[in-house]
C-alpha cells in the first residue's frame, strides 16, 4: 500500500501518546434535562479527544468532521502544530534546517494526523467516519486515512454540489463540488442506512384499479436475456394475441405468469388489451433507497442555502462563517450512520451544524441521538453553544421564525493535566476523574462507579478485580492490614497504592498484583 511521507511525519506519527491528558469541567447545561448526554467542549481538539477516551473509546457510531481545507486564506491555529515549540524541536531532531521550510501541505498534515489517530480509536467497530475536505487536501487526507483507518476501510468518496450556479469569474474551472471522504472502523461490520423515500418516488404509484394492496406501478414483463422455455404467448382478456419483443423473453415461467395472474398481479391496462405488465407494490418494494455518490444540492443543499440558515437563526447578531455547511447535508449522514441511540461526534464543530441536524432527526423521528462538539475557538460559547440553544428553544422573527425542537446538552471547557510535569498524580483532580482514566487504561470499558460497594473498588472484568487505593492527603500502603480493602472473591487482584510492604511472592500466590501510583498507571 503506498503511503505518504511529508517533512515531520516522524515526529506527529505517535503525537497522540505524548499529549496530557486533561479532564473535562462541566460549566452549565441548558436545556430540559441534566442528563441527555450532549456536550459542546471548548478547547483543543486533539486534548479534547484525548480527554474522551476514557469514557467514550469505542463507543462513537459516527464522526463527521469538517477540518479546514487549507485553502492558503485560512487562518487555523492549532495548539501542537509545527509551530509550537514541541513540535519545532521534534522537527528540528528529525529533518534538521529543513524544518523551517515546512510547506503548508506539510503543517495542514502534521495538524491532523494525530487527530485521526484518536478519531480511530473513538469509533465503535461498527462505526464510519464522514470527512468533508476540497482539492486541496483530498488526495493527501485519502492516503493519510488509508494509513489509519486501512485502505480496505475505504467506503466512498462523495460528490457534494455545494453551489447552484456556474461561477463565471473562475480562472479555470467553476469550483462547484466539495468532497466527503467515507471510511468504515471495519467495514465488515458497517452496513449504510438506507434513505427515506421522497414523495416524488412514492407519487409515481398509483391504484388506477382500487386494488385493495394499495397503490401500485406497472414494472415490464420482458427482459434481454433470452431463455427459450420464458419464450410463450400470452392472450389478453380481450383476446389479443403478445409475444416477447424479438431477442427478448417474459421474466417468468408459465406456471409463474399463470400464478401472478390468479393473484391480479399482471396489468393488461384499462382496456384490457395492452402489453402485460406486473403490478409492483408501493407496499412490498424496499422501505428506503440506497445512496448515491453524487448528492445534489437539491437534496441536501447548497453554500448559500447554509448560509441563509445561519441568518435566519444568527437574525440579531453578525455571524463569523463564510462556509457552513447546509443541516441537510449532515442529516443526510445521520439517516446512513446512525440509529435512533447513536453518539454522533464532530470534533471542528464551527457553528455547530452537526448539533442542528442531530436535533432535528430526533425531533422527526423520536430518537435519542447523542452529540459531542469540540471547538477550539473562543465562539464556542457565543456561536456555537449560542446557535445550539436557539435550535432547541425556536428562533427567527415574522415569516422565517422557526420553532424550537426541544432537548438539551452540557457546556464544558478543557481542565486540568492528570498528571503534574514531575509525573505525580495532579491532587487538585477530583478523585472520581481519576477513577475514571485508571478503569479505562485497564480495561478500555467505560467506568461506572463502585462506590456503593467500596470506597476503592474502581469494577470487575474478565474475572478481575481492581482496586484504586488512593488519597491525595496522604500515603496509602497496601499492607497485610490493609488488605480488607478487597471485598470480592475473584480469580485475580490487581490493586493501586503509594507503596506496597507485602511480600511479592505472598502477593503472587494469592493471585494479588500491586501497581505502584503513579509509576504503573497507564498513560493512553
Amino acid at each position: 500500500m503506498p503511503t505518504l511521507n511529508w517533512i515531520g511525519k516522524d515526529a506527529v506519527v505517535n503525537h497522540h501518546h505524548d499529549v496530557r491528558f486533561r479532564t473535562l469541567d462541566k460549566k452549565y447545561t441548558f436545556g430540559d434535562t441534566e442528563t441527555s448526554g450532549n456536550m459542546i467542549i471548548h478547547g483543543d481538539n486533539l486534548e479534547a479527544l484525548k480527554a474522551l477516551l476514557p469514557q467514550y473509546e469505542g463507543n462513537i457510531k459516527c464522526i463527521y468532521i469538517d477540518p479546514p481545507y487549507n485553502t492558503g486564506n485560512e487562518n487555523w491555529v492549532y495548539n501542537d502544530n509545527v509551530n509550537s515549540p514541541k513540535i519545532k524541536k521534534w522537527l528540528g531532531q528529525v529533518v534538521g534546517k529543513e524544518a523551517e521550510d515546512l510547506t503548508r501541505h506539510d503543517k495542514w498534515l502534521c495538524m491532523m494526523y494525530p487527530r485521526l489517530r484518536l478519531l480511530q480509536k473513538l469509533l465503535s467497530n461498527d462505526g464510519v467516519i464522514f470527512i468533508s475536505i476540497d482539492d486541496n487536501e483530498q488526495a493527501n487526507l485519502k492516503l493519510i486515512c488509508d494509513e489509519i483507518f486501512g485502505a480496505g476501510n475505504f467506503v466512498n468518496n462523495i460528490i457534494w454540489e455545494k453551489k447552484y450556479s456556474p461561477q463565471n469569474d473562475a480562472k479555470y474551472f467553476s469550483d462547484n463540488h466539495d468532497f466527503i471522504l467515507v471510511y468504515a472502523k471495519n467495514k465488515n461490520l458497517w452496513k449504510p442506512g438506507l434513505l427515506p423515500r421522497t414523495n416524488e418516488m412514492n407519487s409515481r404509484y398509483k391504484n388506477i384499479d382500487n386494488d385493495p394492496r394499495g397503490p401500485w406501478k406497472p414494472s415490464d414483463c420482458s427482459v434481454k436475456t433470452y431463455n427459450s422455455t420464458y419464450d410463450f404467448p400470452i392472450i389478453t382478456p380481450n383476446g389479443r394475441t403478445v409475444n416477447p419483443p424479438q431477442g427478448r423473453c417474459w421474466r417468468f415461467s408459465k406456471e409463474t405468469y399463470e400464478q401472478l395472474l390468479s393473484e391480479n398481479r399482471i396489468w393488461f391496462g384499462s382496456s384490457g388489451n395492452n402489453v402485460p405488465s406486473i403490478k409492483r407494490f408501493l407496499s412490498e418494494v424496499k422501505q428506503g433507497t440506497t445512496s448515491m455518490t453524487i448528492w445534489k444540492y437539491t437534496e441536501v443543499g447548497h453554500n448559500q442555502d447554509a448560509k441563509q440558515q445561519i441568518k435566519d437563526i444568527f437574525y440579531d447578531v453578525k455571524f463569523p462563517f463564510d462556509t457552513p455547511k447546509p443541516y441537510m447535508l449532515i442529516e443526510k449522514i445521520l439517516h446512513l450512520a446512525t440509529d435512533k441511540n447513536s453518539i454522533i461526534l464532530d470534533s471542528f464543530a464551527g457553528s455547530g451544524t452537526t448539533a442542528h441536524a442531530v436535533l432535528n432527526m430526533n425531533k422527526q423521528d423520536g430518537g435519542n441521538r447523542r452529540f459531542i462538539l469540540v471547538e477550539m475557538e473562543d465562539y464556542a460559547e457565543s456561536i456555537t453553544a449560542e446557535r445550539v440553544r436557539r435550535v432547541i428553544n425556536g428562533y427567527g422573527n415574522g415569516k422565517d421564525a422557526a420553532d424550537g425542537v426541544g432537548g438539551s446538552f452540557s457546556f464544558y471547557e478543557l481542565g486540568e493535566q492528570l498528571f503534574n510535569d514531575d509525573g505525580n498524580l495532579n491532587e487538585s483532580i477530583d478523585t472520581e476523574k481519576i477513577r475514571h482514566y485508571i478503569w479505562h487504561s485497564e480495561t478500555r470499558t467505560s467506568y461506572h462507579s463502585n462506590h456503593n460497594k467500596s470506597k476503592y473498588l474502581l469494577g470487575n472484568y474478565n474475572n478481575t478485580a481492581y482496586y484504586f487505593y488512593y488519597e491525595p492527603t496522604r500515603i496509602t500502603t497496601l499492607s497485610y492490614e490493609t488488605l480488607n480493602i478487597i471485598i470480592e472473591k475473584k480469580e485475580t487482584y490487581v490493586v493501586y497504592a503509594d507503596q506496597c510492604v507485602i511480600d511479592k511472592e505472598w502477593l503472587s500466590s494469592h493471585n494479588i498484583v500491586f501497581k505502584k501510583i503513579p509509576r504503573d498507571i497507564n498513560r493512553l
